[in-house]
């Protein structure tokens, strides 16, 4: 086997999964990430004593392949389920992440080469592969570059490499979430096993933290749905709060918030799926992956971080 150089764009699920792969396959791989830690949507946050997930809030499992990984991390007290369904018992198990859906990805992490609040400026091809460029200056040369960030921004790094992605990736949009985040005193009426799935016009999915088994102290995660984080997203913090505090109202009875914060999601859940788990171009020297490819959410971002890895290993 030739050793391969492999950057990685994105510390989400899918860039960890591929990254992860190709380490143990022996490549050298770096993983570039702008945000200050991994995971990307599989995010866990404190508000003061309290944990809350303000991101990805479960996962299922329907293939083999995911099967095999969730056996790994279950093994592993990474992850365990949650449910079987939230109005009723539909048999199918919601697994999260044992200390936060965010232990998830930094379990992933381990033992790879990951470069956090690193952003990257420019992609260029080389003679036998990219130059990454870097937001201090600095220069990464592969041999391979896969890209698991969303499909605007890996859109945005190559219209200037000279790759002509298809019209279908090249136009995927996503839906926003807007996410209310609070913690409180007192007692409130969602039903164990804390979770609320389109409840109402304005939100999503509504957990409670701490019956979820994620907290010790009483905080809630509230999401918007697509439309309502559309119509309100140009709001200000302060407005998008008060209006998501008043929509909340039925939920909050008999609460007294102590903190709260608005979270915002710019691309959320891809609006097209592409039909293959990754794409690459003739030379496979370059892989975009992630959510938006074959399987959205987490299943469908590790598949496709996991199925780009076997294409490079492949090649």
């Amino acid at each position: 086997m030739t050793k391969k150089r492999v950057v990685v764009v994105g510390a989400g699920i899918a860039g960890l999964t591929a990254a992860r792969a190709l380490s143990h396959a022996g490549h050298s791989v770096i993983v570039l990430d702008k945000g200050r830690s991994v995971g990307g949507r599989m995010a866990t946050r404190r508000i003061g004593d309290a944990i809350v997930d303000h991101g990805a809030q479960f996962f299922t499992v329907r293939s083999d392949d995911f099967a095999a990984i969730v056996h790994e991390w279950t093994h592993a007290d990474i992850v365990h389920e949650w449910c079987r369904g939230f109005a009723s018992d539909d048999g199918h198990p919601r697994y999260i992440g044992t200390h936060g859906m965010n232990s998830v990805a930094k379990y992933m992490a381990q033992g790879l080469d990951v470069r956090c609040s690193t952003m990257v400026f420019a992609l260029s091809r080389t003679s036998s592969g990219w130059m990454v460029q870097i937001d201090d200056a600095s220069e990464l040369k592969c041999d391979v570059l896969i890209s698991t960030c969303p499909l605007p921004q890996s859109y945005s790094l190559l219209f200037t490499a000279g790759i002509e992605l298809p019209e279908t990736l090249r136009g995927t949009d996503y839906d926003r979430t807007i996410a209310l985040l609070l913690t409180y005193t007192g007692t409130h009426g969602i039903a164990p096993p804390g979770g609320l799935q389109n409840p109402d016009n304005t939100f999503q999915f509504i957990a409670d933290n701490m019956t979820k088994g994620v907290s010790g102290s009483p905080a809630l995660t509230l999401h918007a749905n697509a439309e309502f984080s559309r119509t309100h997203w140009d709001a200000s913090l302060e407005q998008q709060h008060e209006i998501l505090v008043s929509s909340a109202a039925p939920y909050l009875d008999g609460l007294t918030i102590t903190e709260s914060q608005v979270k915002k999601w710019r691309f959320a859940t891809p609006k097209v799926l592409w039909p293959d788990y990754f794409w690459s171009t003739n030379d496979a020297t370059l892989l975009l992956a992630g959510d938006a490819f074959k399987g959205a959410k987490v299943e469908g971002a590790t598949l496709s971080g996991l199925n780009a890895a076997r294409f490079v290993l492949a090649n």
